[in-house]
């Protein structure tokens, strides 16, 4: 998410209006294009869809929340729903598993429940109970993305790239007008070590369709280094710190391409560490597509 985020992952949240990991603040003013980027199309119109939790991440590694509303005619799952999202919404992601597990077994339909089920497990580092719990919510709804990014993200995790990349792309077809999809691509190839002209292409779509958001133009740096063009990978960084500019990992990025910091001899492990787990999480961003 990430794994991401991202991550984002992501900032967690958003209503059912659309189905995005996060929905970042515009600035009063656009951003700088990216490097390389062609002009940024209008924004994506939001996708309506039921319910349900956001892939988990950064990102920006998913998709709504239930969106908020009086209690008054909600219906029991819709209200146990949004009961298991404040808990997440809380940082309370056990919690909110233990009730959501209560809500499916009266309700074992709810591709809603599926969705958030999906998110909290890749939260908790389940990552083969947030595999099932995605599936069994594309079985549900099958055309709706954030299952099949959730998938996708999972799929990253135990190392099933092919079948990765091709959740994501699936996600991208279902929606794709969302950047969050174009970014699980490109994080998807650069995780699979593979087709990384691709993934610089998923980047650079990312910020055409959310030019304000600081996580498309650091994937964009990434990929533009992995492809060994160091000064338009420096100047996307560069774009990032500038509109996020508190963010470690980005930081650190920049450090590596200006020879601040030494760049590791051995390639680490290409996996998510979702939410910064394993580390100390102040000095960490939020996304987990930022550590690979």
């Amino acid at each position: 998410m990430t794994d991401v985020a991202q991550p984002t992952m992501p900032a967690e949240g958003q209503t059912e209006a659309g189905p995005t990991d996060r929905t970042p603040s515009a600035p009063s003013s656009a951003a700088p294009a990216a490097a390389g980027a062609a002009p940024a199309p209008a924004a994506p119109g939001a996708t309506t869809a039921a319910g349900g939790a956001s892939v988990g991440g950064a990102a920006p590694t998913g998709a709504a929340l239930p969106a908020r509303r009086g209690t008054e005619g909600m219906s029991q799952t819709e209200l146990g729903l949004a009961r298991a999202a404040a808990l997440f919404e809380r940082v309370d992601p056990a919690e909110a598993a233990v009730l959501l597990e209560n809500v499916l077994k009266l309700d074992p339909e709810s591709a809603a429940g599926w969705i958030l089920m999906a998110r909290i497990r890749l939260v908790l580092d389940q990552v083969d109970p947030a595999l099932d719990a995605a599936a069994k919510a594309i079985e549900l709804a099958p055309e709706d993305p954030r299952p099949l990014a959730t998938a996708s993200r999972a799929l990253t995790l135990k190392g099933r790239h092919e079948e990765a990349v091709t959740m994501a792309y699936r996600a991208v077809i279902a929606d794709p007008r969302n950047p969050l999809w174009q970014d699980r691509v490109a994080w998807a190839l650069l995780a699979a070590d593979r087709q990384i002209a691709d993934a610089e292409q998923a980047a650079r779509t990312a910020i055409g369709l959310d030019p304000n958001e600081a996580h498309y133009y650091f994937t964009h740096g990434v990929t533009l280094d992995a492809l060994g063009h160091a000064d338009q990978a420096r100047q996307a960084l560069l774009i990032s710190l500038r509109l996020e500019p508190d963010n470690p990992v980005a930081q650190h990025r920049l450090a590596v391409l200006n020879g601040e910091i030494q760049r590791a001899t051995e390639p680490k492990k290409r996996r998510w560490k979702l939410f910064g787990r394993g580390g100390d999480t102040a000095a960490r961003s939020n996304r987990p597509e930022e550590y690979l």
